[in-house]
């Protein structure tokens, strides 16, 4: 597994550095010490994961997952930051970033998350992911709603929230379901319709925070 860290502290992001490449099958590639660099090596190098700090200079990780994600590059984003507030932990899904560790975790979970991540799959470190329950019953309490809205989706419908949130694209549904793409895309504008929601990152919240998809593996 090909990874680049990137990370203002130089210190902190050598010393793991030396740690992750003393793990069979982790190699450490790349590091990055701004957004932008980030960025940059994520088009040259291509690795498998990005370790994202958020708050750097010149462009933040937020900005440089956004980037990754616009420049449609094979690389999954996860998020390791001091930043325990749920705004950044939804802010970071909402850039494309599919997993979020709080810095001061340790190893052994760090390297779960990173062979979750790697996968394509959601991570949400235990500590952050009632924050994700929350803003469910937020929004629900919001609507107003006395039921459940998963229960307004066809048994299709439920199957392919459940693949969206896994991580696959509407090409792989497609062909994992033999459906046409056109046609999975139409199931999801029905889903978001249905749940109330407006983005792939949204989804995989709520898919979370119904317990469709575990935080943890």
């Amino acid at each position: 597994m090909r990874i680049v860290l990137a990370d203002d502290h130089t210190v902190l992001r050598q010393a793991l550095a030396r740690v992750l490449a003393t793990r069979p099958g982790i190699q450490v590639v790349g590091e990055a010490a701004t957004g932008t660099e980030a960025v940059r090596l994520a088009q040259e190098l291509q690795p498998d994961v990005i370790l994202m700090d958020i708050t750097m200079s010149d462009m933040d990780g937020l900005a440089a997952t956004a980037r990754i994600q616009a420049l449609g590059l094979p690389v999954k984003v996860l998020m390791l930051t001091v930043h325990d507030r749920d705004e950044y932990l939804f802010k970071a899904l909402q850039a494309g970033a599919l997993g979020y560790v709080l810095k001061g975790t340790d190893l052994e979970e760090l390297l779960t998350a990173v062979r979750v991540v790697a996968k394509g799959q959601v991570y949400v470190q235990p500590a952050m992911a009632s924050k994700l329950v929350a803003d469910y019953l937020q929004r629900a309490n919001a609507r107003g709603s006395t039921g459940d809205p998963l229960d307004d989706l066809t048994p299709r419908e439920k199957e392919i929230l459940n693949l969206i949130a896994s991580g696959f694209t509407s090409a792989q549904i497609a062909s994992r379901l033999v459906l046409s793409i056109n046609t999975v895309r139409t199931h999801r504008d029905n889903i978001m319709a249905k749940l109330g929601l407006h983005s792939k990152a949204a989804l995989i919240r709520y898919a979370v925070s119904k317990g469709l998809i575990e935080p943890t593996p």
